[in-house]
């Protein structure tokens, strides 16, 4: 009887739809934290500009979705916008520290994030701006009018982060992105462009994040920091995934989002958000190297 009590009492609804939330925010933030992991794994820089990037890939969605009501449209422009410009910024920023001290290209990436944020105070202002999706269709999910655009973003990213995959996996220049990754040195005496293989993958990863910030920009208000809390959470994902480990981010995303979302049935979600940090401290405590790193044999 008591463990009748115990099943009646979970709100089993709830976590289905909590269950549903969490792969959906999961998908996204694993689409931000591949794309910080592409940059990390590559050029051995922890991005802390990469929020900003997320930012201006939603600004940018706005702006061409104002102009032109084609969200589909804005998502791709703001996607290689961003990427050129993340371009821009690893040749002219990163590039000449190249080989010193980590701690320098820490504090570059850490002035641009300043600067782009402050730029996009000083041109839209403090109020939040809105992107429309690009349909409003519901389903009914228990008490709920559920969004059908939450499952397709979530199909989104899972598809971009796959196409991102087989790029890395059979395409020419995913296999001089994997041997840079591999052996920096030994790539560079085989004939590869090290320092393009470099820019190529800054400015894939400065894509994904703007593709994401198009594809969350419906969900929540755009503003100048709306960057913050979500590269926190990629770095948290990033460490507990395993530094570098495309899977293992993914995985981790996902895992993270998941127990948020569980922990937000029975306390407020900005509570929630402990769950992570202390996700963050056990991974560090007991498995530096990352939850999802494979053990060697």
């Amino acid at each position: 009887m008591e463990l009748t009590a115990i099943l009646y009492s979970i709100p089993w609804d709830q976590i289905l739809i909590q269950t549903i939330n969490g792969i959906v925010t999961g998908m996204i933030l694993a689409l931000i934290a591949s794309g910080l992991t592409l940059i990390f794994g590559i050029m051995d820089v922890v991005n802390f500009a990469h929020g900003e990037l997320f930012m201006l890939g939603a600004y940018i969605g706005v702006i061409v979705l104002a102009t032109t009501g084609n969200f589909w449209l804005a998502l791709l422009i703001a996607t290689l916008v961003v990427a050129l410009l993340g371009a821009a910024i690893q040749i002219v920023t990163l590039r000449p520290l190249l080989g010193r001290d980590p701690l320098t290209t820490i504090l570059a990436t850490f002035g641009v994030s300043l600067i782009l944020q402050n730029y996009a105070l000083w041109q839209f202002g403090p109020v939040a701006r809105k992107i429309q999706e690009p349909f409003t269709g519901h389903f009914t999910l228990f008490y709920l009018e559920y969004p059908w655009y939450r499952l397709v973003i979530a199909g989104l990213s899972a598809a971009i982060i796959g196409g991102f995959w087989l790029f890395l996996k059979h395409g020419k220049y995913g296999i001089w992105i994997r041997a840079t990754t591999q052996d920096r040195v030994m790539a560079q005496a085989m004939g590869i462009p090290v320092p393009w293989v470099h820019t190529a993958a800054f400015a894939i990863g400065a894509g994904m994040a703007a593709a994401s910030g198009v594809l969350f920009g419906p969900l929540v208000g755009v503003n100048h920091t709306m960057g913050l809390d979500w590269v926190l959470k990629a770095f948290i994902v990033v460490v507990v995934g395993g530094m570098g480990n495309l899977g293992g981010s993914i995985a981790a995303a996902i895992f993270i989002s998941l127990l948020e979302a569980y922990a937000a049935i029975w306390v407020s979600p900005a509570q929630a958000v402990i769950v992570s940090f202390i996700v963050l401290i056990l991974t560090l405590l007991f498995r530096p190297t990352g939850l999802f790193v494979p053990t060697p044999k």
